[in-house]
């Protein structure tokens, strides 16, 4: 029989015959009202990733894509910083998903007749039909049902997760990243 050498860095053996410990009770949480947003924020979380899941399975585009081309179609003409304004994105975003869209071929584009290095952007009859067939609401279920919701409740959900962002001291660029693409 060979004998057992003792590591310094491993816990001890027990004896075959020895009981495991009893395992302690899980504590109850602290604050359960912080559970219970967490618990929503999960929900809303799920709500917003199964959209977009559904939304890209039927178009074969993201959610962010169907976003700008819906505008487009709802405001033809839009330049691509009236675009980016409006999604609330950065302008370079912007010209992304408006070069994807091009690449599709779902939009075309104008040059403007005022300055040349503008753009108007059109919805082609391809677009429209993918736009058609894709479920709603095409900005997202969260852009739609914040603005469901009264200026008093959005103020107080605006000063809450502003606190919320404070301590978690994260990086406020990322509000000019489309849901989609989290």
């Amino acid at each position: 029989m060979i004998d057992a050498v003792a590591c310094p860095l491993c816990p001890p053996m027990r004896a075959m015959t020895e009981r495991p410990p009893t395992p302690l009770p899980l504590p109850e949480p602290e604050n359960a009202l912080a559970t219970e947003v967490l618990r929503q924020f999960r929900i809303v979380f799920s709500e917003v990733r199964g959209h977009f899941q559904q939304v890209e399975k039927v178009s074969g585009i993201g959610g962010a894509q169907v976003w700008a081309l819906s505008l487009v179609s709802a405001l033809p003409g839009l330049g691509v910083t009236d675009l980016a304004r409006r999604m609330n994105i950065h302008q370079s975003t912007a010209s992304n998903l408006v070069r994807q869209l091009l690449r599709r071929g779902l939009i075309r584009t104008e040059k403007s007749a005022a300055d040349k290095r503008n753009v108007h952007l059109y919805v082609v009859d391809a677009g429209q039909a993918l736009l058609d067939r894709t479920p709603a609401p095409h900005e997202g279920v969260l852009p739609h049902a914040l603005r469901q919701q009264s200026d008093r409740r959005l103020k107080e959900l605006q000063r809450s997760l502003a606190a919320l962002i404070h301590t978690l001291q994260a990086d406020t660029d990322a509000g000019a990243v489309p849901l989609a693409h989290l």
